[in-house]
């Protein structure tokens, strides 16, 4: 029997444990994977009252994470990982930091024994972290830490509605974005997409567009040379190299249903450039998915929502959708394993 997924708390005030009680309310429609929740029993317990939530709780050790599958359908399996402070829906308390990071550790570590088949990691406030003395730029550069990895040594893929996005710049001030914009930067988010679109995607051949930066990728010049000088030498490596990597293409003609056939995943240059038309596509299922680590991690592709933490408002659909893509990769990666 494959090893459960292990899902995160995220910020406690935040709609981390909303979302994980209503994803699991939703475990049969949802045809959910099993999997554990790295929280706060007692926290939990006072959420799910406050939701008017029937979730009975089934705490246990790593001792019982092989029993997650057959506990799941009747409880919610929950790894405890207490919590310093009380928690103030809607207001982050630096003081849980250590918890927040502490669960994040945990599923990782026990993720990498094999004891979990992968990660999906509830939104985090950074700002929160920051406070009590975190000092990673965020999730994503933090797991790659974990991994032994350099900050950049990640790539991050947005996937729903049919389409996936990766970022040769992430948060960059658009303003900025030329200037961090290099053609080193494409060729990593390329190479590893690549990779992992074969590994965890299932894709034998991958497609990959790369979007021009500039209105109508630059007018040869007119209106930019970064098309010239950056990202068509870039993808003339790309071919040189054996993958299939066509563009510098116009971001305003790439998106269309016609466009999206001919690939499998867009390098885009910039942050927006990538969100806007997935989000516009597909605003409440996005899966936010870290390539290029060796364990399996997703997440849903939100914030924490401070706003309707404790409401019982939030939207469960990207977590649920996380915790499928996990599950497809894991059963991957184990079937690559298992025919090696």
């Amino acid at each position: 029997m494959a090893a459960p997924l292990g899902l995160t708390m995220g910020e406690p005030a935040g709609i981390g444990g909303d979302i994980a009680l209503k994803a699991w309310m939703e475990r049969g429609a949802a045809d959910l994977p099993p999997f554990v929740l790295l929280d706060d029993p007692d926290r939990i317990r006072v959420l799910a009252t406050r939701l008017g939530l029937d979730v009975p709780l089934a705490v246990i050790g790593e001792d019982g994470l092989d029993r997650v599958a057959d506990l799941f359908a009747d409880a919610l399996p929950i790894l405890p990982v207490a919590l310093p402070a009380p928690v103030s829906y809607g207001k982050p308390d630096p003081a849980n930091g250590s918890a927040v990071i502490a669960a994040i550790d945990r599923a990782v570590a026990l993720s990498n024994e094999g004891k979990l088949s992968g990660v999906v990691t509830n939104p985090i406030q950074k700002s929160a972290l920051y406070a009590c003395g975190f000092r990673w730029p965020g999730h994503t550069e933090y797991l790659a830490h974990l991994a032994g990895l350099p900050d950049d040594g990640t790539v991050m893929l947005l996937e729903g509605g049919g389409l996936r996005v990766v970022l040769a710049t992430i948060h960059v001030a658009v303003k900025d974005v030329a200037e961090y914009l290099t053609s080193d930067a494409i060729l990593h988010v390329a190479r590893v997409t690549n990779e992992a679109l074969k590994r965890d995607f299932g894709i034998a051949s991958p497609r990959l567009a790369v979007a021009a930066l500039n209105p109508h990728a630059g007018e040869n010049g007119a209106m930019g040379r970064e098309e010239i000088e950056i990202i068509a030498p870039a993808v003339a490596v790309l071919k040189r190299d054996g993958i299939d990597a066509t563009g510098p293409f116009p971001a305003d003609t790439l998106f269309h249903a016609g466009a999206r056939a001919r690939y499998d995943a867009v390098v885009c240059m910039y942050h927006d450039q990538g969100l806007i038309p997935l989000k516009t596509l597909d605003f409440d299922t996005g899966v936010n998915i870290t390539l290029g680590l060796p364990f399996v991690r997703t997440s849903p592709d939100h914030g924490t929502a401070l706003s309707l933490a404790g409401t019982g408002t939030a939207n469960a659909s990207s977590l649920i959708a996380a915790l499928h893509a996990a599950a497809r990769i894991a059963a991957r990666r184990q079937k690559s394993v298992c025919h090696e």
